[in-house]
């Protein structure tokens, strides 16, 4: 004869569970911040890269298109600092605005180089604007309290 066992629930009908504890930090502040710094760094390289590339479009490396790289990744990295440091001072909204535009500027500045107009670079740019506002106001909607506060 099978016995069934059943599991005690609250009267309201959904078990309880013990609030979850915050996953320990394993890395120290100075490895946060190199890490930081190296991601601002490589990804301001490849941005670089990637803009001169477009730029040459298969013809030779000149000086010029080298210094055009250099100088795509020196504006990216400095406006990335930029945003990062202003962001954590905003409420959600304009936090999730903010990368949005960055985002999109980014990517409309790129598309630009493709000799496209400023019509289609700035239509092309906006769909990207939008998933990454949408994208980052969740990622803060869901670990931050209504104060702004992070709580994850």
């Amino acid at each position: 004869m099978a016995h069934a066992h059943a599991q005690a629930t609250p009267v309201s009908g959904t078990p309880k569970t013990a609030p979850r504890a915050p996953l320990p930090d394993v890395f120290s502040a100075r490895t946060h911040t190199i890490a930081l710094w190296t991601l601002t760094v490589l990804s301001g390289l490849v941005y670089g890269y990637w803009a001169a590339a477009v730029d040459r479009d298969g013809g030779p490396i000149t000086g010029w298109n080298i210094f055009f790289g250099f100088m795509s990744a020196l504006a990216f990295m400095l406006v990335l600092t930029a945003v990062r440091m202003v962001t954590p001072w905003l409420p959600r909204e304009p936090h999730a605005a903010l990368w949005a535009s960055f985002a999109g500027i980014a990517f409309g500045f790129l598309y630009s180089l493709t000799d496209a107009s400023i019509e289609r670079s700035s239509l092309l740019s906006l769909p990207v604007a939008a998933l990454v506002g949408v994208m980052t106001y969740y990622w803060y909607y869901t670990h931050e309290d209504a104060a702004g506060h992070r709580v994850r």
